[in-house]
């Protein structure tokens, strides 16, 4: 199976905010979930600029082992996200959005007929 997908929606999270694992498996309507999104990162190729330090666990948690846990907080405290137990999501969190195409597409099939 390939992760690109899973590459290609993290990739969407911008320098200095984050998301959890469960939120980019909700974007991607990724039937596995969370565990599929980090079975994904877990086995990201190095060199593709894909942005998995972004990617926490449920409550802003970092979830990888050491010593993979403090590059992830040394590389995100670099980008500006505050860490303690845990990062503050409703500073830092990204809420993935649909674009504003597929929302105009959603709105014009849900007009009604006459």
């Amino acid at each position: 199976m390939s992760w690109n997908a899973v590459y290609r929606q993290v990739k969407k999270i911008p320098r200095g905010r984050v998301s959890t694992y469960g939120g980019v498996a909700k974007a991607m309507r990724l039937r596995a979930g969370a565990r599929a999104v980090g079975y994904a990162l877990a086995a990201c190729p190095r060199g593709q600029g894909i942005p998995w330090h972004r990617v926490l666990g449920a409550g802003g948690r970092i979830r990888v082992p050491e010593p993979h846990a403090a590059l992830q907080r040394k590389l995100l405290e670099t980008e500006g996200v505050k860490i303690g137990v845990t990062v503050d999501m409703k500073i830092y969190g990204w809420p993935f959005r649909k674009s504003k195409a597929a929302a105009a597409r959603k709105k014009k099939r849900a007009k009604p007929r006459r």
